[in-house]
């Protein structure tokens, strides 16, 4: 019987340091390992013995993309643990700075990383030499969502004007005001981006995911809600070890992370669109619908066109928040710590991501636990693999490597960008 083994020593053109494994006997995939080797950072143990109020700025630096998103979980964690409530203009100026943070993030991937794989290029900048109008445009969209998080968080990369209760300044209305030029021209380009990717051609591949997300009662989610699925989770933040379960495979120095009922789960864009459609404003449901993207979709390459449809909402609700702003009284609201137990979680680009803190009396963390979104996605990620080399077998070994690269970078994994995604070796016996 005829074998063959697919050997990938780097992942890369995704953030950090991987490899992907899979070996097939005659019709059959056997083996699917995504292997993610770069070292353990060990953040949740250096964070032991500190000051609750450091958490934000050590878990900032967790992940150059996406800080916000590890601030904000630490935060909420913070705050859920000393019972602090943040509402009024502090709570849009978050969801403002979460608007940049997906934007920038969004822009990234959809542009640079995964449409080379569509139109057929090695990367963005092959790309660029046939369509250097669109990049330049991407770009120009990208740095609006890094103007809103430097202007609300003090600079683009790892931010430091986030804290327990508020910010330590919040912008005055001029500052905000000079975002506005650009966001309105951001809004007809996002739109410009959802029609441009749903013209993409897409592979046919549907799975019956379950998708976990958060969900608010009024609003599209980003920062509060439960957890939800299309399978019947729905539990507050604070359940969350109730339900899910971390799990270390011998592959990977990532953990994987499961439903303790059901096993592995979707988060990301796909999961929040699907079960928290309704909660878009009308304007961008109908485009959708326009689009032919549907109220569902559970085809994982078409993750592109729902990044474009966050990116276009994303806009939409800055320049909302932007156009009602009044600075606040104060920039943050008293803190006082305790001995106690705090969850915290927010949808990150790519997912919701969990944090727990157990606190001492004078506030200094005892232990912490943080939970990515890349981690609860790897289970998903190599049952696709499986099912979906299964179609495409017969392929020959540089095309088979191109379809496993677009099916990894679905996902957007957090392991750090880079030019290359894929360096391939096929063994076959």
């Amino acid at each position: 019987m005829k074998r063959r083994t697919i050997k990938v020593d780097e992942l890369t053109r995704v953030e950090g340091e991987g490899a992907m494994h899979i070996e097939m006997r005659g019709d059959e995939v056997t083996d699917v390992k995504l292997t993610i080797y770069e070292p353990p950072r060990f953040f949740e143990g250096f964070m032991q013995g500190r000051d609750y109020s450091e958490a934000p700025d050590i878990t900032a630096r967790i992940c150059g993309i996406c800080p916000v998103a590890y601030q904000m979980s630490s935060v909420y964690a913070m705050e859920d643990a000393f019972g602090v409530e943040v509402d009024g203009v502090l709570r849009e100026l978050r969801r403002l700075l979460y608007c940049g943070e997906w934007i920038e993030s969004h822009v990234l991937h959809v542009y640079l990383l995964h449409l080379p794989d569509f139109l057929g290029f090695e990367s963005a900048i092959h790309m660029a030499k046939d369509h250097g109008e669109t990049v330049a445009k991407a770009l120009r969209l990208k740095k609006a969502g890094n103007a809103i998080v430097s202007t609300l968080a003090g600079r683009e990369i790892h931010p430091i004007n986030v804290k327990v209760g508020g910010f330590y300044r919040a912008p005055t209305k001029q500052e905000l005001g000079g975002l506005l030029e650009e966001l309105e021209w951001s809004l007809g380009m996002a739109e410009e981006m959802v029609r441009f990717t749903a013209g993409l051609s897409f592979p046919d591949f549907e799975k019956d995911y379950e998708f976990v997300a958060l969900r608010h009662p009024e609003e599209y989610p980003c920062c509060e809600g439960k957890l939800v699925s299309n399978r019947g989770l729905d539990i507050p933040i604070s359940e969350f070890r109730e339900h899910f379960v971390e799990i270390h495979e011998p592959h990977s120095t990532a953990l994987h992370c499961k439903l303790k009922e059901r096993g592995m789960y979707f988060v990301g864009p796909l999961a929040r669109y699907n079960l928290n459609f309704d909660k878009l404003p009308e304007n961008i449901q109908e485009l959708a619908l326009e689009i032919g993207l549907g109220k569902t979709c559970r085809n994982p390459f078409k993750g592109i066109i729902i990044r474009s449809v966050e990116t276009l909402y994303a806009v939409q609700e800055a320049l909302r928040i932007i156009k009602s702003y009044e600075p606040p009284a104060v920039a943050s609201v008293p803190v006082e710590p305790r001995e106690s137990v705090g969850h915290g979680c927010t949808e990150a680009p790519r997912g919701i991501l969990y944090h727990r803190y157990e606190l001492a009396e004078d506030g200094s963390i005892r232990h912490a636990q943080i939970v990515p979104p890349t981690a609860q996605n790897l289970p998903t990620i190599e049952d696709d693999l499986r099912q979906y080399v299964t179609q495409f077998m017969a392929l020959p070994d540089s095309e088979l490597k191109w379809q496993c690269e677009q099916a990894v970078r679905n996902y957007d994994p957090c392991i750090s960008c880079s030019t290359h995604f894929l360096k391939l070796t096929i063994d076959r016996k």
